[in-house]
């Protein structure tokens, strides 16, 4: 694997991001390295990946709660045995079980409500079936409409659908605030959300958001099954004290979220080890090359570039310069020299 882009990519893309799913990000990286190279101790995987032996061990916690690693649980301090990842494939499934499960948890969250038997929630079987309730709970709001988007890409048939339904409230001077995730490039979104804003709306982007979910006048709220397959339905929440935990929950992100046209470009911080990764390859550096001016494994400088990649939501290396550079995050080769020569920025 020694300085070969394309074998290190081709390994990234193989994995799924578990991100996504709410995994936290050291989670997600020494999932990786378990599922791309085996079974491993998890002083070796620390190693491998730059990381103190305690963030390895809460991610591994992590990961044996979620069910995607197997060994010995890593609060006991026992790593003889090794630890093994879970096959990929099984993956998304496992995340899909666990969000199936959180979703009542989190709309009754402090309501006393507790037992899975007594969760004040309806489910609506399928995508038609949501639609349909969205449609009948639209044409009798009048005050506030909430909605929380998950997904990075959207179909022409959601954007038309999602589209007359905003046009149709902010007509009727309902108040809409939308949450969404950046676009992923390709998507069409840009041009709805423009004209979303410029009917009315209120639109924040956030990093990553839990659910996805509508509250209607503050009364009725629907949470997705499985935000990545809305043919699964939704949960309908009425109970009172639900809708309110949900509402509290959408405020929660809504406050740490980013108006784009207020906000800008957030600034990208980069490590020192990221930032020394991305100048020696700019400069034309192998992988091997690399690492061992650094002093790292190549695994280790690998692994320093997926994180990279899912933190700006690339994927491959090419874009990951494309994005670095937009967002002036590094100093192009050669240019650094020029500052310093002329006493400041040109």
């Amino acid at each position: 694997m020694a300085g070969s882009d394309m074998g290190a990519l081709a390994l990234g893309r193989a994995v799924p991001s578990l991100v996504r799913w709410g995994v936290r990000a050291d989670a997600d990286l020494v999932y990786r390295c378990l599922a791309s190279f085996g079974t491993q101790r998890a002083a070796e995987v620390a190693a491998d990946l730059g990381l103190a032996a305690r963030r390895v061990r809460a991610a591994l916690d992590e990961l044996v709660e979620v069910g995607l690693v197997r060994g010995e649980t890593a609060s006991r301090g026992v790593e003889d045995g090794g630890w093994s990842a879970v096959a990929p494939a099984a993956v998304v499934e496992a995340l899909r079980r666990r969000a199936l499960h959180r979703v009542p948890a989190a709309a009754t969250a402090g309501t006393g409500r507790r037992e899975r038997g007594r969760v004040p929630a309806k489910l609506l079987p399928d995508l038609r079936a949501t639609r349909e309730r969205i449609a009948r709970l639209v044409a009798v709001e009048r005050g506030e409409h909430l909605a929380m988007n998950p997904e990075r890409a959207f179909s022409t048939d959601t954007l038309t659908i999602g589209s007359a339904i905003d046009a149709d409230l902010l007509g009727r001077r309902v108040r809409v605030r939308s949450l969404g995730l950046p676009p992923a490039d390709g998507d069409r979104s840009s041009a709805y959300t423009a004209e979303f804003v410029r009917l009315g709306g209120e639109y924040r982007l956030a990093d990553r958001l839990p659910h996805k979910m509508m509250v209607f006048d503050r009364r009725v709220a629907l949470v997705a099954v499985d935000p990545l397959d809305l043919e699964r339905g939704s949960w309908e929440f009425t109970d009172p004290a639900a809708v309110e935990s949900l509402v509290a929950l959408f405020a929660r992100q809504w406050s740490g979220a980013k108006d784009p046209r207020r906000n800008g470009v957030p600034t990208v911080v980069l490590t020192q080890r990221e930032k020394a990764v991305v100048a020696l390859l700019a400069d034309g550096h192998t992988d091997a090359t690399a690492a061992k001016q650094l002093g790292m494994s190549t695994r280790t400088l690998t692994y320093t570039l997926r994180g990279l990649m899912d933190r700006f939501g690339v994927e491959n290396r090419f874009q990951l310069g494309l994005a670095l550079g937009a967002m002036r995050a590094v100093t192009p080769p050669g240019l650094a020299a020029e500052e310093t020569a002329d006493g400041g920025e040109r």
